[in-house]
């Protein structure tokens, strides 16, 4: 009998330390950048970084060229993808398109900018379910970013896609909920529960309610702002390992100057985005250490 109990407390200390083995795989935006892509990967491989995310390069040689320096600097890549157009239609054959010609390049996710925000439910459904298609013809990952403009532009609003569409899964960018809602979401908590535990992809970038993006987070002033992040990305990773997920991917998204603010006549921005980028790298990698 003792042996028996021996035996079921390993087991149970097994399970546990095998459910919390999550892998953290962090991306670099490549937004604003205009070094050569050789020149880049360089750069994000020695800052510490597992990938970039990029938006697809408009031209064959420009592929080749990323695909050749991510190869060259052992970097994965994540792709965005989205959709263009005058009317509906357009929009819905650009969305698709551009989703089968991501799918091509085999990136380990593809995070859409799906929709618009006045769209109707069922007209943004429709774009959901084309990615869902997609996601089982080329298996590969496919999420849906939490932003401005688009279907998943508001915290309640995108609560009744997830309740209604079991299947959606969220890339959350938090930070622009933050702007649109003119909060840090504190009233809207059932909302922000559901996108936490449907998100399988992080835009870790800090919002404010007067921005999509503080001007830099490592300063004193931002202090409470960066924590509330920070406690709703500890919410995701804890969620991924509670499921027994392998594998949670981050991308570290300030963008450049005109999204960085910048002063008035000269437009210099008050910040280096690419310092802000890896001091979030660093800041996560030292809170979600494997």
């Amino acid at each position: 009998m003792k042996q028996f109990l021996v035996l079921i407390l390993f087991m149970s200390s097994f399970l546990s330390m095998t459910a919390q083995q999550l892998h953290i795989k962090y991306y670099c935006t490549n937004w604003g950048n205009s070094d050569s892509w050789d020149t880049f990967c360089l750069r994000v491989k020695n800052a510490g970084y597992d990938g970039v995310e990029s938006w697809l390069p408009g031209s064959p040689k420009e592929r080749k060229e990323m695909i050749d320096a991510l190869h060259k600097h052992g970097l994965s890549l994540g792709l965005l993808s989205g959709g263009s157009g005058g009317t509906y239609e357009e929009y819905k054959e650009s969305f698709k398109r551009n989703l089968d010609e991501a799918a091509q390049l085999k990136p380990d996710y593809i995070n859409c900018y799906t929709g618009k925000d006045y769209y109707s439910l069922e007209q943004n459904k429709t774009l959901i379910e084309l990615a869902d298609a997609a996601k089982n013809k080329y298996h590969i990952p496919v999420y849906h970013e939490t932003h401005r403009g688009r279907f998943s532009f508001a915290a309640h609003v995108t609560k009744e896609y997830l309740e209604r569409i079991p299947t959606l899964q969220l890339a959350l960018d938090i930070s622009h909920w933050c702007n649109v809602h003119e909060s840090m979401l504190s009233d809207q908590t059932e909302a922000v529960t559901k996108a936490l535990s449907r998100t399988e992809h992080i835009h870790a970038r800090i919002g404010h309610p007067e921005g999509p993006q503080v001007n830099d987070p490592a300063a004193p002033e931002w202090k409470s702002i960066v924590a509330q992040h920070l406690a709703w990305w500890d919410k995701v990773v804890a969620k991924q390992k509670e499921n027994g997920m392998k594998l949670l991917t981050i991308t570290t998204e300030f963008g450049p100057a005109g999204y960085l603010p910048t002063l008035p006549f000269t437009q210099q921005p008050v910040a280096d985005q690419w310092s802000i980028n890896v001091y979030m790298l660093h800041l996560l990698k030292d809170r979600y250490k494997e």
